[in-house]
């Protein structure tokens, strides 16, 4: 996707979030505003596996 089309994509989304969702996503852009490229793939890497791995990590938590 170019990056008009990110943005309008995102903004579509935003469009029918609540505030808490809003509060998050701005707290969230706000924090790696200046991060490095590096560190944005490392936690963008995280977040998959975290998701990935959802339900084995529900399993140990039991």
């Amino acid at each position: 996707m170019s990056r008009e089309e990110v943005k309008t994509a995102i903004n579509e989304l935003l469009e029918n979030s609540s505030e808490q969702v809003l509060q998050e996503v701005f707290d969230y852009l706000k924090s790696i505003d200046n991060e490095s490229e590096h560190s944005v793939t490392l936690s963008h890497n995280l977040r998959t596996i975290l998701t990935e791995d959802k339900e084995l990590l529900e399993r140990l938590a039991q």
